[in-house]
């Protein structure tokens, strides 16, 4: 696990998870849109880091991220996919090319550099991915369907990867963070211009109303330890819920599910189908 490639780097989780791998030793490349904001790890680790720039809608961006490791630093051993955005909007307000964006960023972009690493790691038979995901992915909550919906949809993508890379000596994890003091609610979430009164009244949260990210209670440092403490263990879970906020708001909602197909099991199977 000598070569790591991390996307989103620029602030929160990504950023936590870089700093302890540099200080681990690891080569790193460390991206994110603005390389400015990758400036402070860099100098800190000048032999070990490499900042590069990536935009995860281009998919020249992807391909030219995977070749610049490689140059640098030869074959990548782990990606954590961590960058993505949150989109706030009712489901009757989404608007089409900013859900087309979002889904751009948070599932088609990952997928690409997966399918870009994956050779790599099939020829040396070893590697780990990371996808770093959402509680949303497991419970949506009012004006955040379509974000849920793009986590949810990179967690089934990786619950398939796992199954698949397994045999190949690849390893792959979902990563469902709780609430972490980032920079998500003042940098990375985005909101509809379209405006439903209806909604509004039924509690549909826009970005200028959400909970300031200084308000959260997790650190994203200690959550990037976690991360790498994990990833460098023989074994790795299927999903890593980070905070303890995570695990109470997941295990709700997974005793909700279960109570409710207990709840109405009788009535399926008393059906003739």
């Amino acid at each position: 696990m000598k070569t790591w490639l991390i996307t989103g780097c620029s602030s929160g989780i990504g950023k936590g998870i870089a700093k302890v791998a540099l200080k681990k030793g690891y080569q790193v490349v460390v991206t994110a849109r603005n390389t400015e904001k990758l400036k402070d790890l860099y100098e800190a680790y000048p032999k070990t880091c490499l900042p590069v720039s990536l935009e995860m809608t281009d998919k020249q961006s992807i391909q030219n991220v995977v070749k610049v490791t490689n140059e640098k630093f030869g074959p990548i051993d782990v990606l954590i996919n961590n960058a993505g955005h949150g989109y706030r909007a009712a489901v009757e307000e989404g608007e089409e090319a900013d859900i087309e964006e979002l889904y751009d960023t948070n599932v088609f972009g990952p997928v690409s550099l997966i399918k870009e690493v994956l050779p790599q790691m099939r020829q040396q038979q070893s590697g780990t991915i990371v996808n770093v995901s959402s509680i949303a992915a497991v419970r949506s909550a009012l004006g955040s369907g379509y974000y849920a919906s793009s986590k949810a949809a990179l967690e089934l993508i990786t619950d398939a990867l796992i199954k698949e890379v397994k045999p190949l000596g690849i390893r792959a994890m979902i990563v469902e963070p709780g609430s972490f003091r980032t920079k998500f609610y003042d940098e990375a979430l985005k909101g509809t211009a379209i405006k439903v009164d209806d909604y509004v009244k039924a509690g549909v949260k826009r970005r200028e109303e959400t909970v300031n990210a200084r308000q959260q209670p997790g650190d994203p440092d200690k959550a990037g330890e976690v991360i790498v403490k994990v990833i460098e263990q023989d074994e790795l879970p299927h999903t890593l819920l980070l905070g303890s906020d995570a695990v109470k708001i997941v295990s709700q909602e997974l005793e909700r599910k279960l109570k409710e197909i207990q709840d109405y099991q009788s009535i399926s199977e008393q059906t003739d189908f």
